[in-house]
């Protein structure tokens, strides 16, 4: 019996498996990639920086500017100092549409909050609908103005339907924007309705980064709703809950669409909010640089409140871990 003898194993010549190794990549080659993708990311950034310095940037350091100067579109400005600042500051109206905005904003906020913190976690705890979650959110797409004139319509005195239910209840019919007492109260409530379906999307969204077998575990331990939703549910979303409450803060200092189309700032300046009150200011009587003054005021304004809120609720700290 034979044996086959083997070949040995075919080698590469030398320069061969160095070539097949892979080489290093030099300094200058991982130079040149850094600065590839620097010239690309440059491309992508190029539009939003540009729109961020058109519409947002160069606006705001031109009306701090004009803020110091009497401009009324018609001649060129007129550098006067602080003299707006000190109009501001003695101007009764201004401190009144300060303080009818903040009105507003505490019932908005607080009636929002509450409804949409509700919503979202019956949304979570309930069903997960994807239909029903589009239904909540059907307010939001509609325009600020044409929710405005809609419930315009409905809340008129004489003709609209909902005093015609309440008439038709047999109680009196009620001037919901005609009257001062109910009509900054019925205009934060329009604005609930409009946003409270995304403002409660958003807490969903929140949620759903809980882990679900906390509720299990709580749920063994004989934990009822109530009380998983104080142990689990609030601190686990208190991030999320507090960048919602900055940003609904914020909107709601700038509310102006509303007003502009259902109540015009009256009656008697009761709901003369303080973006409305710097609209007439600029376009309504053409003193653009007292207008400018009182947007530098509330834009420092909600620059504290943004700060204060965000260090008092830890938006920047989770507890999941």
């Amino acid at each position: 019996m034979t044996i086959a003898s083997s070949s040995p194993p075919s080698r590469l010549p030398l320069g061969d498996a160095e070539g097949a190794r892979a080489k290093p990549r030099t300094k200058r080659a991982r130079a040149g990639e850094s600065r590839g993708d620097g010239r690309l990311a440059a491309v992508f950034i190029a539009p939003a920086l540009l729109g961020f310095v058109v519409f947002l940037l160069w606006p705001t350091l031109r009306g701090i500017y004009l803020s110091f100067t009497r401009y009324n579109l018609l001649t060129p400005p007129e550098w006067v100092g602080l003299d707006n600042y000190v109009r501001m500051v003695n101007d009764p109206i201004f401190w009144d549409s300060l303080k009818v905005t903040v009105e507003y904003v505490l019932i908005n906020i607080g009636v929002q909050t509450v409804s949409a913190l509700a919503i979202a976690v019956l949304l979570q705890r309930l069903t997960q609908s994807a239909l029903l979650r589009g239904i909540v959110l059907t307010p939001y797409l509609m325009a600020n103005v044409v929710a405005g004139i809609v419930w315009l319509w409905i809340l008129d005195t004489q003709l609209g339907i909902g005093n015609e239910i309440i008439s038709g209840l047999g109680f009196d019919r009620i001037p919901f924007l005609s009257d001062d007492t109910w009509a900054i109260p019925t205009i934060a409530l329009i604005n609930v309705w409009r946003h409270v379906g995304y403002t409660a999307l958003l807490l969903f969204a929140g949620l759903q980064a809980i882990p679900s077998d906390m509720y299990e575990a709580a749920k063994v331990d004989g934990a009822s709703e109530w009380r998983m939703f104080w142990r689990i549910t609030m601190p686990l979303l208190r991030p999320v809950l507090a960048v919602v409450l900055i940003m609904t803060v914020i909107g709601s200092f700038q509310v102006f669409d509303t007003v502009a189309v259902t109540t015009l700032g009256g009656p008697a300046n009761a709901t003369n909010v303080l973006q409305y009150y710097i609209y007439g200011a600029a376009f309504g009587r053409f003193q653009f640089g007292y207008a400018s003054a009182m947007s530098v005021a509330l834009l420092v304004v909600l620059s504290a409140i943004t700060f204060v809120q965000y260090r008092l609720t830890r938006a920047g700290q989770t507890d999941l871990g």
